[in-house]
This record gives C-alpha cells, sequence and structure tokens, in this order.
C-alpha cells in the first residue's frame, strides 16, 4: 500500500490481490544485498505508473525511488516474467469461471496508436491515418489477452498476423476456431488455419454481400448504418483494446522499444486479471 505511513493509491494491491502475485514474485537471490523496498510496493509503482501514464522520473516521493522501479520492470520484462505472470493469471480466472485453462476460440485483430518524440521503430498506417505502432492481439472468447505484438504500424494485418501467431504454433492444442476481419483473409487466412490447425473465420459486416436490393412502390430503399456499430465476436477483442486505454500510460507508445509496449500490455492485463480473481 505504497509507503506504510501514507495513504494508499486506488491502484495499490490490496491483500488478497497481492496474495494471488505473490506465489509468481522472484525471490531474493541468496546473499545479496536485504531489499529496501518490498515487491508490493514496487508493483503498487508500476501500477501507479501504468494507471496515470506519468513518466518513471515523475513518480510521487512516497513511492520507492523511479530508479528501482524500472530497474525491476525492466529486469522482469527481460526474464519473460510479465508474459509468464499473465498466462497463469489467465489460466486461473479462465478456471474460476469454469472454463478450461486452454481456449477453444479466439479473436486476432489489431489497434494503430501514435507515437511520441522517444524514437524507437514506427510507420505510417494508411488506412487509419496513423504514424506509429500496431498492437496486435489474439484473445479468448472473454477477451483476455493470449498473445500480444507491438510492431511499426505499416505492416499489415495479414503480415502482422504471422509475427504475432507464429511462436504459437503446437502451443494451442485445443483451439478450433478464430474470429477475424477482412484484413486476414486470402492467404493470411489459410496460413492462419494451416499453421494452427484451426478454422478461420471472417466476420463482415452485414451488407458487404448485398449487390442490389429491390425496393417496391411506395418502400423506402434499406439505409446503411454508419459509425460504430457492434460485430459478432469481434466486439471481444475491441472492449479488450478499450480496458488497455483506461491505463494512461497506453493513451499512445511512449516506449522506444515495442518489447516495452507488450510487457505494459501484459502488466495492465495482468491488474485487471487479478482484480477480478480477488472479487468476491
Amino acid at each position: 500500500m505504497g509507503a506504510m505511513n501514507q495513504r494508499p493509491y486506488s491502484t495499490d494491491l490490496t491483500d488478497a490481490e497481492w496474495r494471488y502475485l505473490e506465489p509468481h514474485v522472484p525471490p531474493p537471490k541468496p546473499g545479496g544485498r536485504p531489499r529496501r523496498h518490498s515487491i508490493r510496493e514496487i508493483l503498487n509503482a508500476m501500477f501507479y505508473v501504468l494507471r496515470s501514464g506519468c513518466a518513471w522520473r515523475l513518480m510521487p516521493h512516497d513511492l520507492p525511488p523511479w530508479k528501482t522501479v524500472y530497474h525491476y520492470f525492466r529486469l522482469w520484462r527481460v526474464q519473460g516474467l510479465w508474459e509468464r505472470l499473465h498466462a497463469a493469471l489467465r489460466a486461473a480466472v479462465r478456471m474460476k469461471v469454469g472454463r478450461d485453462p486452454q481456449p477453444t476460440a479466439a479473436i486476432i485483430d489489431s489497434q494503430s496508436v501514435k507515437t511520441s518524440m522517444v524514437g524507437g521503430p514506427r510507420g505510417y498506417d494508411g488506412g487509419k491515418k496513423v504514424n506509429g505502432r500496431k498492437r496486435h492481439l489474439l484473445v479468448d472468447t472473454q477477451g483476455l489477452v493470449i498473445r500480444a505484438l507491438v510492431h511499426p504500424a505499416n505492416i499489415t494485418d495479414r503480415d502482422g498476423a504471422t509475427l504475432l501467431l507464429a511462436p504459437l504454433q503446437g502451443q494451442l492444442p485445443r483451439l478450433q476456431y478464430i474470429w477475424a476481419d477482412s484484413a486476414y483473409s486470402g492467404k493470411a487466412r489459410e496460413w492462419m488455419e494451416a499453421t494452427l490447425g484451426c478454422t478461420v473465420e471472417i466476420v463482415k459486416h452485414w451488407w458487404t454481400g448485398v449487390r442490389w436490393v429491390w425496393v417496391g412502390p411506395g418502400q423506402e430503399p434499406p439505409t446503411i448504418p454508419s459509425g460504430f456499430h457492434v460485430l459478432p465476436r469481434r466486439w471481444v477483442v475491441e472492449r479488450t483494446f478499450a480496458w488497455l486505454l483506461m491505463y494512461r500510460r497506453l493513451s499512445k507508445d511512449y516506449e522506444e522499444l515495442p518489447n516495452t509496449s507488450e510487457a505494459l500490455i501484459y502488466l495492465a492485463m495482468s491488474r485487471l486479471m487479478v482484480k477480478r480473481l480477488a472479487h468476491t
């Protein structure tokens, strides 16, 4: 709860939430210098930065030093801890709602976001008119992330799907179905089906296959809806993107390395899932 003599922040872990995270935290190395700050305090500081959107150097003084917090965040990113922690929490959440830890169906989509002056790989998405990066997600039917990948926005969804899904070959034995939009049709769809051994269904707008509609005397022609509207199955991944944007550090891509952006996605989803697990 931050410093013990200070009021807790709304992003701090409760005792119930900490009990779900504590088993996944690496123990201190034997023989080393004792830790001045508990891992729970350090995680609280990370969640504060993630939720508030502030820079590491602008963390409040009642939290652990920013260099210490960032050291652990980077170390655990390099070690792959954030992805392993996220996978364990996702399995726990799925079992809590009566589902198998391994999903049988998933949804794939991407989101283009602007980058800042920090630098790093980026590109221009001509379709979305965004100069920055894409967040490519594969989520289960609950909206929980199976895998996240961040890459320059000029990489098409078809090519991005290959980068996202290739490492999952052989890791999702129960996966039978993937829903996607028309950007993944054609060779991308064939590749996904051959690589993952599942069926890929392209979810389209209801009017895309209509060439003409007969209108009788005195009848008005049907109107095509404009703006946002809910599409079957695809709304699940769109909701996941909305969850991520609640964490202001993810409102743009402020990171120099795409790997750092991916770690923040796993950290945000882990915070959301541990809250669900602790909720009674």
